[in-house]
């Protein structure tokens, strides 16, 4: 089952090395990750999504492969180039997949000024591995779609971390 996890953190830097370490633990298979955004309130309150892949560039770069290869078909590879990566950009803005952002800037707006939030979509996310590496980050679990049992367990790494950096 894939689970949503908003963790608040104080400043943006902590939120991306908490998404930095959550790609590590993923590349030794603690955690299945479908989408991981950074949402940034900035001082005017104004919310930016910081996405784990930019759907405007990865759809421009297939674009133009497929461009180039039409374009060479019809012996004008530039014009097939330029025209596919202005149709995969469009398209790439076009297809968002993962975390909705407009439910990301919903859930982002309660965020003061300064402050970032860490949208994870991720299978065995409660594992306690992966939530005691992302409990020494700090941060405060906002919402969940886990069981309430899983989501108490969580909130209690978050708790026993943020008590132990007091201590």
């Amino acid at each position: 089952m894939t689970e949503l996890v908003v963790i608040s953190y104080d400043d943006v830097e902590t939120a991306e090395a908490a998404r930095k370490k959550l790609f590590e633990l993923s590349k030794e298979y603690y955690a299945d990750i479908g989408d991981a955004v950074v949402a940034v309130a900035d001082e005017h309150g104004k919310i930016h999504l910081r996405q784990m892949v930019n759907p405007w560039s990865l759809g421009m770069l297939s674009g133009s492969f497929w461009g180039l290869l039409v374009g060479l078909l019809f012996l004008n590879p530039l014009l097939g180039v330029a025209a596919g990566a202005a149709a995969g950009a469009i398209g790439g803005a076009l297809s968002d997949f993962g975390i909705r952002d407009d439910f990301m800037k919903e859930v982002a707006a309660a965020l003061s000024p300064g402050k970032a939030a860490l949208f994870m979509m991720a299978r065995n996310i409660t594992s306690d591995r992966v939530a005691s590496h992302l409990a020494d980050f700090g941060g405060t679990v906002l919402r969940t779609n886990l069981s309430s049992t899983d989501e108490a367990k969580l909130r209690a790494h978050f708790d026993a971390a943020r008590e132990e950096k007091k201590g």
